[in-house]
């Protein structure tokens, strides 16, 4: 079977610092197929037996401390779980005419709907948020570069640990991910 895993906050402002050849090899010695990598911020596509998710999450985290001494969150998703993020996006115009300021957050898991609500009265700026199952799709019409929508203020109010990925991005993984 077919996963795509983002990582969190890797190779960012000289923090968490990690070659994608150094994660390629740690999923090969830990006996995933085929792995492949996506630009450097984390994002990779490998083969592996039927399992969950939060397993796979565990096992991939578990792994990179100990071989890579890296620390950091790891975000699963199934192939159809990846289709259905692409599917899912309730911002159509905005993937299109503007998927640079179009991010979706994966959560390691879903938020209820009042926390939410909370999320959204906490927006100060023009983002709009949808939260879809264990995705937050977020627009960032000003750019994300100064919004105030930031990661830790999405995690205080979801309750949960997310890593984001604009469209662009999220168009790459679901081709290299394919059926």
């Amino acid at each position: 079977m077919r996963y795509v895993a983002l990582l969190r906050a890797v190779n960012v402002a000289g923090h968490n610092k990690v070659a994608m050849k150094a994660l390629r090899a740690l999923l090969e010695d830990m006996g995933f197929e085929r792995p492949q990598s996506l630009l450097q911020s984390g994002n990779l596509v490998f083969d592996a037996e039927r399992r969950s998710p939060a397993k796979l999450e565990a096992e991939l985290e578990r792994g990179a401390a100990e071989q890579l001494g890296l620390f950091t969150d790891f975000f699963v998703r199934t192939t159809a779980e990846w289709h259905d993020i692409v599917a899912e996006n309730p911002f159509p115009d905005a993937a299109r005419d503007d998927p640079g300021h179009l991010l979706v957050l994966a959560a390691k898991d879903a938020a209820s709907s009042t926390r939410v609500s909370a999320l959204t009265k906490a927006i100060s700026g023009r983002e709009v948020i949808r939260a879809v199952g264990r995705q937050l799709y977020a627009l960032y019409p000003d750019g994300v570069g100064r919004s105030k929508l930031t990661t830790a203020l999405v995690e205080r109010h979801l309750g949960t640990r997310v890593t984001g990925r604009n469209w662009n991005t999220v168009l790459k993984l679901d081709a290299l991910v394919g059926t």
